[in-house]
């Protein structure tokens, strides 16, 4: 029989996510920490958003957060590495599914 460690994230009750590493989990908690107050920064701002572009863009930026902290240092923003050039070939449209169905990792 064999023992695995599972580091899971729970909100509000919720499992959010599942890592096999303490460090993982803690990086993705500190994500959900930032969307959480990005999202009441945001949404005080009285600008006409729906809940869901407001979750949406949260998120957005709390896992961008090193470009967002350049951008707003004043640096240019640059593409990540994992990501093309817009107009690249080869690039995807993807959108950031982990607020609505987190995929569970092993």
């Amino acid at each position: 029989m064999a023992v695995i460690v599972k580091y899971v994230v729970v909100r509000d009750g919720v499992e959010k996510m599942t890592f096999t590493t303490k460090k993982e989990a803690d990086a993705y908690d500190k994500m959900l920490d930032i969307a959480e107050n990005l999202h009441a920064f945001i949404g005080a701002s009285g600008l006409d958003l729906s809940e869901e572009s407001l979750e949406n863009l949260s998120m957005y930026m709390a896992e961008h957060r090193d470009q967002l902290g350049a951008i707003l240092k004043g640096a240019t923003p640059r593409p990540q590495a994992d990501e093309a050039p817009e107009g690249a070939p080869g690039k995807s449209s993807k959108k950031s599914a982990s607020a609505k169905a987190p995929k569970k990792k092993a």
